[in-house]
């Protein structure tokens, strides 16, 4: 495999036993990578696991849900004892939010948990890999948001788990650029068990019709593309073509491949504080006129 993108570089990708986590491992494989893979079922990580090793890949796995602590050290350890190093983390892990869940309709519990699916896994791959990468000064972290995030899919607990990964990579992108080691996030779209079936379509559908989800959006969500579109910019971000990418956020659905712009903050009023009382909700509201949504 010599002279492949990915050649002597070895990934653990949290939640690649199947759907979009199982793509990527597939193709850092095929890129070059040795990769250590995660789930929670033991038939499915022992299955997929096996998979790469046909394909002519090198592989492990690490069996356990990545919102337990530990799990992730037990990958960065298998990585290290079974391949010799590591060079880059992947975090897929992830559930789907209850059907039909609102604000309305959520309880305490389903949210945590949509909590440790999303946003622990992600904490925890994310730590266990910066020890190592911070030491040896070179790394790669990429996790997986979501356009949930963005409040155009429903739900409560998913998309806030969802934009705490967006605000947990660009923290400790900052962090760790002066170690080189780099972190970015990307928002897939594409088919897997969690985005088919007459659920998912009646979420989407009823979004739609209640104007939260546009006619495009719906359009991209009704038909999305293969896990295996959207693996590719998870290699890109790993391999040495992006050395000098880090703290961004990404879209990529089908072919489509698409990068966030940095949030920007417009000054809406300004006065003093030293001098000046504070504002009255008329001077707020007179301040907001010339830029309040219509």
């Amino acid at each position: 495999m010599s002279g492949l993108p990915l050649s002597g570089k070895v990934a653990m990708i949290g939640g690649s036993s199947r759907g979009i986590g199982l793509a990527v491992a597939h193709r850092l494989s095929a890129e070059g990578a040795a990769v250590v893979l995660n789930g929670r079922d033991a038939d499915v990580l022992d299955a997929a696991v096996a998979e790469i090793i046909a394909a002519g890949g090198r592989a492990s796995g690490v069996l356990g849900s990545l919102a337990t602590p530990g799990i992730a050290y037990a990958m960065v350890d298998a990585a290290r004892e079974d391949f010799g190093r590591l060079d880059a983390a992947i975090n897929c892990a992830g559930v789907a939010e209850p059907s039909g869940s609102t604000i309305l309709t959520i309880d305490s519990e389903e949210f945590a948990a949509q909590i440790d699916a999303h946003l622990t896994s992600a904490f925890e791959v994310a730590r266990a890999a910066a020890e190592v990468f911070a030491a040896q000064g070179s790394g790669a972290i990429v996790l997986t948001g979501s356009a949930a995030s963005l409040g155009i899919f429903g739900g409560s607990g998913y998309p806030a788990a969802k934009g705490g990964v967006n605000a947990l990579a660009l923290a400790i992108a900052a962090e760790l650029r002066p170690s080189g080691v780099r972190v970015n996030v990307v928002m897939p779209g594409a088919k897997t068990r969690l985005s088919t079936g007459d659920d998912y379509r009646a979420h989407i559908d009823g979004l739609r019709d209640r104007g939260v989800l546009d006619p495009g959006m719906h359009a991209a969500a009704a038909d999305p593309g293969s896990v295996d579109h959207v693996a590719a910019i998870y290699a890109y971000l790993v391999s040495d073509l992006a050395v000098d990418i880090t703290g961004s956020v990404f879209s990529a659905a089908g072919n489509f491949i698409g990068r966030y712009a940095e949030p920007e903050l417009s000054l809406i009023a300004y006065r003093d504080h030293v001098d000046t009382p504070p504002y009255t909700l008329d001077d707020i509201d007179a301040a907001l006129a010339a830029v309040r949504n219509p």
